[in-house]
């Protein structure tokens, strides 16, 4: 049976009909579901972000922005924007972009802790790697009622924290942050480590208290055994620690690169010249090297340390006072010389 010519156009307009559908159909299907992100980026979202802003902070990497409102505008994203950090990678689709931000599927931050000598300074660093601000950090670790849920007080909780890189959501909260940071303080101290505290006769507050002191002392991994033994001979002896590094937090002068006598009658229950003993708490972040080298301490009888003149980063030590003293005039004579006040 043959077509007329009116069933023919019409199966002509069909075909281009169906066509069309099909293009627009593939249209669609990349706008939504193809390519849509340029460049790998890590999106930071903060509680006070907006659509508009978001949309701005992803216009220089997303393609099919069209798209992305019309998409977002199905799952209400106008509405509510989840903070958080995400990462947007080559290949995600507008669909993947907006079901990302839309339920807060976040991709954690490394969080690295090192260096800090006091509260505030691991309050700033806390600050340029997660969303909360400096303050916040604070009144988290000045906190008596949080230092308290997680075993310490607010002048010791600063001893919990132990220099290592974590990883954590970038909303995580200070109290939250703090939680976590003591379920890692108990993983380091294992039935091992607590057995050389009792052996050694310290506490693990005291052991970190003294391996902040070592640390400060020296950056030489090798030389921490050493160093550590030193005090605590003079600790079992009864003799003041006399250790300079405790001057300089007494001060909060850690700039200080020449402690004077004036230095050492500043009053402080730091200041380990006029106070026998350890002090109250740690005076920096310990390295975990400078941890195991208190409770590994090297056994001998020196009583006393100085830098080499050489500027190497090591030590001479002494037995006695006297041989203590030349090598610490032949140290103050190089300070001299390189015109160190």
């Amino acid at each position: 049976m043959r077509m007329t010519h009116r069933a023919r156009r019409l199966l002509a307009w069909m075909l281009v009909l169906a066509a069309a559908v099909a293009a627009a159909a593939l249209v669609v299907r990349q706008q939504f579901l193809g390519n849509a992100v340029r460049a790998e980026r890590s999106l930071y979202v903060s509680g006070d972000t907006g659509y508009a802003a978001l949309c701005d902070s992803l216009a220089p990497v997303l393609r099919h922005r069209g798209a992305f409102r019309l998409y977002a505008r199905r799952l209400g994203l106008e509405q509510g924007v989840r903070p958080g950090h995400y990462l947007l990678r080559p290949g995600m689709s507008v669909v993947e972009v907006v079901r990302t931000v839309k339920l807060g599927l976040q991709t954690p931050v490394r969080v690295t802790l090192h260096g800090a000598r006091t509260r505030a300074q691991l309050a700033a660093k806390l600050s340029r790697q997660l969303e909360a601000d400096s303050a916040a950090w604070m009144a988290a670790f000045t906190s008596p009622g949080l230092a308290r849920e997680a075993g310490f007080d607010s002048l010791t909780l600063f001893s919990m924290f132990l220099p290592n890189t974590y990883e954590f959501y970038w909303t995580v909260s200070p109290r939250d942050f703090v939680l976590r940071m003591r379920r890692e303080y108990d993983r380091f101290w294992t039935p091992e480590r607590d057995a050389k505290c009792r052996r050694i006769g310290l506490s693990r507050l005291e052991v970190t208290t003294l391996a902040s002191i070592v640390a400060e002392e020296t950056r030489r991994t090798d030389e921490m055994p050493r160093i550590a033994g030193v005090y605590m001979n003079r600790l079992r002896r009864g003799m003041p620690l006399q250790a300079d590094p405790t001057v300089k937090y007494a001060l909060q002068d850690f700039a200080l690169r020449r402690i004077l006598h004036r230095h050492l009658k500043y009053p402080s229950p730091y200041n380990t010249y006029l106070h026998r003993g350890l002090p109250p708490s740690p005076i920096c972040m310990p390295p975990l090297a400078a941890v195991d080298a208190v409770l590994d301490y090297e056994r001998h009888d020196y009583l006393f340390f100085c830098a080499r003149p050489s500027f190497d980063g090591y030590h001479d030590f002494a037995r006695t006072y006297g041989e203590h003293l030349r090598n610490a005039r032949a140290y103050s004579a190089e300070l001299n010389r390189r015109n160190i006040r």
